[in-house]
């Protein structure tokens, strides 16, 4: 692997201090028209982490942080790692139920948030037995407060504490099939064991380079958009954040700061290429493009090799991975190769197999779960101990997707198993609507699935069972599902049905649902 590797850097507390002495006026983090250089960002966390303690934050202290991109995140992600808190990301287009369920669940003592989402957390406190400590974070210390102002008069010096490659560093909250989100715990090791997978056998799919430029198009609340800012930290790059994705923003933040490297969802690319100012020279900087979520089509791909003209790499995981284990590599990224419809191959010392319901491999060829044995993998699931044996077993990790490997060990995804939705690069399981829908007085039960969509890869469409004699509009569904859930969770489309097709032992027959929105694909994921 050619470019940045620093192999004796094994946790991101130790990054950060490492590159604040070597490079400590370079910028660490650029956002808006902001800077935070190396040097900056480590006395800052210093600060705020030594803030964190006096405060009453022990090792292993949930800090949960709703907000945009900022600088701030970044500092209190640091600070955390240096106290041995843990800190909790939490998606600000989360709804009231969902952010009280993040601050139950996980035992937040803290919680670090901008003014802006102040109503959600005023009122997802309003349950909860101990309401945990509130600080607004703000781009400048003003009346109201902000993370310095907070933290004004704590020492800038080092802790002293030094953390492990073990060492708990964040808990992210990922949908699940029981319709509540699990807190995936993941420690530094997550951060680095695909930079060192890939450096040990000189390989460049996914490479660091002197004087690189890294956008940071996924948000932070997503293992990806964290696992991608981390690795251009790491490397002591310079790293630009979107406060929030816009297609015109995105082109501007490339242009304007020649941007390099970037993350994101094949979703956003197709945003990006639909801005008629976009012209190839806004893309002239750009020298790889690393995507993930699903993937990105044939066409797109020709419109992306046309108009960006740089080198792809397709990334597949989920947040119980430590986000990705297997790549597809540029060299792979030819229009019309047999191998653009795979998900990639495991990164080196990483592994897949395929196996049965039963536990056996499958050979070659053969459609069934995808388990990944990766050193990233997740620590648990936060208080779940059943739900983590379930999917951590004899050192493999079960996906709950789909699939099968070709003769040379590429993967394809084929469905999944755990019914999850990709809207716009975003997962969303079904129970977790279906719950809420029953709730409706009109609703007995209801299915939702994922059906093809051009422009976001995937759409919710809602089977409802109405009471007898009841009825509901889709404009009376919507209105009752807006504030319960995310926006992007309520569905696009619905249909009212007399009954939910069911097996024997009375599980709904989701594939039966699925099968006229999928039987011209030839995958059952988009």
């Amino acid at each position: 692997m050619t470019g940045r590797h620093f192999p004796q850097l094994r946790t991101i507390d130790a990054a950060i201090a490492f590159h604040a002495g070597q490079r400590p006026y370079q910028d660490a983090l650029r956002c808006e028209d902001r800077r935070l250089s190396y040097a900056g960002l480590h006395r800052s966390s210093n600060t705020v982490a030594r803030a964190l303690i006096a405060s009453g934050a022990a090792p292993g202290t949930r800090v949960v942080y709703l907000g945009q991109e900022s600088e701030y995140f970044y500092v209190l992600l640091y600070a955390c790692a240096k106290s041995g808190a843990v800190l909790v990301p939490v998606n600000w287009r989360l709804a009231v139920p969902e952010v009280e369920h993040v601050l139950r669940d996980s035992g937040a003592r803290f919680v670090f948030a901008e003014p802006g989402y102040a109503p959600v957390v005023e009122r997802a406190m309003e349950g909860l037995a101990a309401a945990p400590a509130v600080i607004w974070v703000t781009a400048e210390a003003d009346g109201g407060g902000g993370l310095a102002q907070w933290a004004a008069g704590a020492s800038q010096a080092d802790l002293g504490r030094v953390a492990g490659p073990e060492d708990v560093l964040v808990q992210m909250y990922t949908s699940g099939t029981t319709g509540l989100p699990k807190g995936v715990v993941l420690a530094h090791r997550t951060f680095f064991a695909v930079r060192d997978a890939l450096a040990g056998a000189g390989l460049d799919w996914i490479d660091w380079r002197e004087g690189d430029v890294s956008l940071i198009g996924v948000p932070g609340f997503h293992i990806g958009g964290l696992w991608w800012a981390l690795q251009g930290f790491n490397a002591g790059i310079t790293n630009v954040a979107l406060r929030m994705f816009t297609r015109a923003g995105a082109i501007e933040c490339i242009r304007d700061h020649q941007v390099t490297v970037t993350c994101m969802v094949p979703a956003m690319l197709r945003l990006i290429l639909a801005e008629r100012p976009a012209i190839e020279a806004d893309f002239g900087s750009l020298r790889k493009v690393v995507y993930g979520g699903s993937p990105i089509g044939e066409a797109l791909l020709e419109q992306c090799l046309d108009r960006i003209g740089c080198e792809f790499a397709q990334i597949y995981g989920l947040t119980e991975s430590g986000n990705t284990a297997v790549c597809l590599p540029p060299a792979e990224h030819v229009l019309g190769g047999q191998r653009m419809a795979a998900a990639g191959r495991p990164y080196p010392g990483f592994a897949l197999q395929i196996r049965d319901d039963d536990g056996e491999v499958l050979p070659a060829g053969k459609i069934g779960e995808v388990w990944i044995r990766t050193p990233a993998h997740m620590v648990e699931y936060w208080g779940l101990a059943e739900a983590t044996a379930q999917t951590l077993v004899g050192g493999w990790l079960r996906s709950g997707d789909a699939g099968y490997l070709d003769a040379d060990g590429f993967l394809f995804i084929c469905d999944r198993i755990k019914d999850a939705v990709i809207v716009s690069g975003e997962n969303v399981y079904p129970a977790e609507i279906e719950n809420v829908l029953a709730k409706h007085e009109a609703v007995i039960e209801a299915a939702v699935i994922g059906i093809p969509d051009q422009r976001w890869g995937e759409a919710l469409h809602a089977f409802v069972v109405l009471a007898p004699g009841a009825t509901a509009s889709v404009r009376d569904l919507v209105q009752f599902l807006r504030g319960r859930i995310a926006d992007f969770k309520i569905p696009a489309s619905y249909a009212c049905i007399d009954k939910l097709p069911r097996n024997a032992s009375g599980k709904i027959l989701r594939r039966e649902l699925r099968d006229g929105f999928w039987q011209d694909t030839a995958r059952k994921v988009n």
